[in-house]
């Protein structure tokens, strides 16, 4: 099985806890190969870069890495860029941000549910910099996304149109296809929206706002099986503090609601 990974990157060094003279490039591929697999997997990074960015000798000479440089500089022709990279003989198409990593059971857990879905999103563990755990987050960032090839050519590349929200509008072509999508959660959380609305209204958007053919399913472990790092500099996190983004962030909400009658999730 052949599983290519999409990774848009600024090729930033690590400013996690302990890891000094690393790059978040270099966690998110560990944390993908330390997953535990019932099955041989071909597991290789296709990562997009800014034009003129120089790649570290040590980055470029890695075996698991394929970078592809967008024309301009920004996440969309990043993303698209590694996008165009990945021809027909992967298996599988996943997403993951370098920032963040996949825990090991997240990749077979999630294999397993692709026996009966196209696609797989899942909640994350949001934690900072020094490793503390802020929250559970059930919105399906991108880190969580793993799908058949055949899926992600029929939904097609990231719109140029979305620069803060281009997961919810994805998110909402793919709900267009009719395809069947599970979205990963905890032992503990909620599956059904009812349960939902009353303890987890995040969950119940992803059941409201997620299309036809999505369903909660929990994986069993007690965590989210994705981590996701949450830190100053962020997209999030300047939206989160006003001005210019926030006023393009609440635009691009409404062309969404314009465009699919609601914010997909």
């Amino acid at each position: 099985m052949r599983i290519a990974i999409i990774t848009p990157s600024r090729l930033k060094p690590s400013t996690l806890a302990g890891k000094a003279g690393q790059y978040f490039l270099e966690h998110a591929i560990a944390s993908a190969n330390a997953q535990e697999l019932d099955r041989p997997a071909t597991i290789h990074f296709f990562v997009g870069i800014d034009p003129g960015i120089e790649i570290p000798a040590r980055l470029a000479a890695h075996p698991q890495v394929t970078f592809a440089r967008g024309p301009q500089r920004g996440q969309i022709p990043a993303l698209n860029a590694a996008i165009a990279a990945v021809d027909d003989s992967w298996d599988l198409v996943g997403f993951l941000e370098d920032d963040d990593h996949w825990l090991p059971a997240y990749l077979g857990f999630a294999l397993r549910a692709l026996e009966s879905f196209d696609f797989v999103s899942s909640t994350q563990l949001e934690t900072d910099e020094a490793g503390e755990v802020v929250r559970i987050n059930d919105f399906a960032t991108p880190s969580g996304w793993l799908m058949r090839r055949t899926t992600f050519a029929q939904v097609g590349a990231i719109s140029p149109a979305a620069k803060w929200h281009y997961d919810n509008e994805w998110l909402g072509r793919l709900a267009e296809t009719g395809l069947r999508r599970a979205h990963l959660v905890e032992a503990t959380a909620p599956v059904t929206l009812q349960d939902a609305i009353q303890v987890r209204p995040w969950l119940a958007n992803v059941l409201r706002n997620g299309g036809p053919n999505v369903q909660l399913v929990r994986h069993g472990f007690v965590l989210p099986l994705v981590c996701r790092l949450v830190h100053p500099g962020s997209g999030t996190s300047d939206v989160g503090s006003g001005g210019t983004s926030k006023a393009e962030s609440e635009a691009e909400y409404q062309r969404l609601v314009d465009r699919f009658g609601r914010i997909p999730w």
